[in-house]
């Protein structure tokens, strides 16, 4: 019993707890190092608690996260319930009132997180959000219930610069085929 409690004194390390960091509008932002490799770990987080699934009664919380792995820029949704499988699951989003998009994304093996790792993908969602307060996201999948999230991602321009510090996207996103209309009205 005694050293339970000593464990329970014992210190976390701070590469995995949020320490040191700071918000900017509603986002989350982290900067640490590697304690191993001295390389930079760069995040920003928004959470929201405005997300749905068919299957559940409750809105539950839901997180969108910035972030570069092994150098590599990604988008990456979490959610406490299941969205989906990755053969027959979609994921479409739309910012304040521009129009809508589809992105390649892939489902992780739990079910309940979606990323999109295609740099131009990342990079098209990346300079929408620059410019917007709010963001619908909406998965759809053939085995699973349908799933969204809204995001207040005000403050957006400090969270790209601190999450993708370092994997920057450079180059201009493709142009996608996919978009779905605008929801206004026509002028």
């Amino acid at each position: 019993m005694p050293v339970l409690l000593l464990g329970a004194c014992a210190q976390r390390d701070p590469a995995v707890t949020i320490s040191g960091a700071t918000t900017v509008g509603n986002w989350l932002i982290e900067r640490q190092a590697n304690r191993v490799t001295g390389a930079a770990i760069s995040s920003a987080r928004v959470a929201t608690r405005s997300s749905s699934n068919s299957a559940v009664v409750f809105a539950q919380l839901a997180g969108l996260q910035l972030t570069c792995f092994k150098r590599q820029p990604i988008v990456r949704f979490t959610f406490l319930f299941k969205v989906g499988a990755n053969r027959n699951t979609e994921l479409s989003y739309r910012f304040d009132g521009k129009p809508g998009h589809q992105a390649d994304a892939r489902i992780l093996r739990d079910n309940k997180i979606v990323v999109i790792e295609d740099r131009a993908a990342v990079a098209q969602f990346v300079n929408d959000l620059a410019t917007s307060q709010v963001l619908y996201v909406f998965i759809r999948s053939l085995n699973g219930p349908r799933s969204s999230a809204e995001f207040q991602v005000g403050g957006a321009p400090a969270a790209i610069e601190a999450g993708l510090a370092d994997c920057p996207l450079t180059g201009q996103p493709r142009p996608r085929a996919a978009s779905m209309p605008s929801s206004r009205p026509p002028a």
